[in-house]
C-alpha cells in the first residue's frame, strides 16, 4: 500500500517541486488564465514555459483548452488532494510524536526542579 501511495504522490511532488509550476498553480487559483498571461511573469522562452504547463497538465493539476490560437489553463485543485491527504496524515503522525516529546521534556524538567 505504501508503494501505491508513493506512486500517486511522486508525479505530484515532482510537479510541485519547481517554483515556476507552483507560481502557475497559485496564479490559476484566482481563475483561468491564458498561457501568454501566465508566461508574462516568468523570465524564460515560451517553449520552456510550455514544458512546465505540460508537466502540470500530465499530473491533472491543470487542464488546458485551445480556442483558435489561444490556450487557456484551468486549475483542478482536486488533483492535489492526495498531497493534502498525505501531508495531513504525516502532520498527525508527527504531531503525536511531538506531543509525546513535549510531555517527556516537561516531565524531565519537573524532575530537575524537585
Amino acid at each position: 500500500m505504501a508503494n501505491e501511495i508513493q506512486d500517486d504522490l511522486t508525479p505530484l511532488f515532482a510537479a510541485l517541486a519547481d517554483p515556476t509550476r507552483r507560481a502557475v498553480i497559485q496564479t490559476l487559483g484566482t481563475g483561468p488564465k491564458t498561457v501568454s498571461v501566465l508566461a508574462e511573469h516568468h523570465d524564460m522562452a515560451l517553449p520552456s514555459f510550455l514544458k512546465h504547463i505540460d508537466k502540470l497538465e500530465r499530473t491533472g493539476v491543470i487542464a488546458t483548452r485551445k480556442k483558435g490560437r489561444v490556450r487557456t489553463c484551468h486549475l483542478h485543485p482536486r488533483a492535489l488532494r492526495p498531497v493534502q491527504d498525505w501531508l495531513a496524515q504525516e502532520a498527525m503522525r508527527w504531531g503525536g510524536a511531538m506531543d509525546r516529546l513535549a510531555a517527556h521534556l516537561d516531565a524531565v524538567d519537573t524532575e530537575k526542579k524537585i
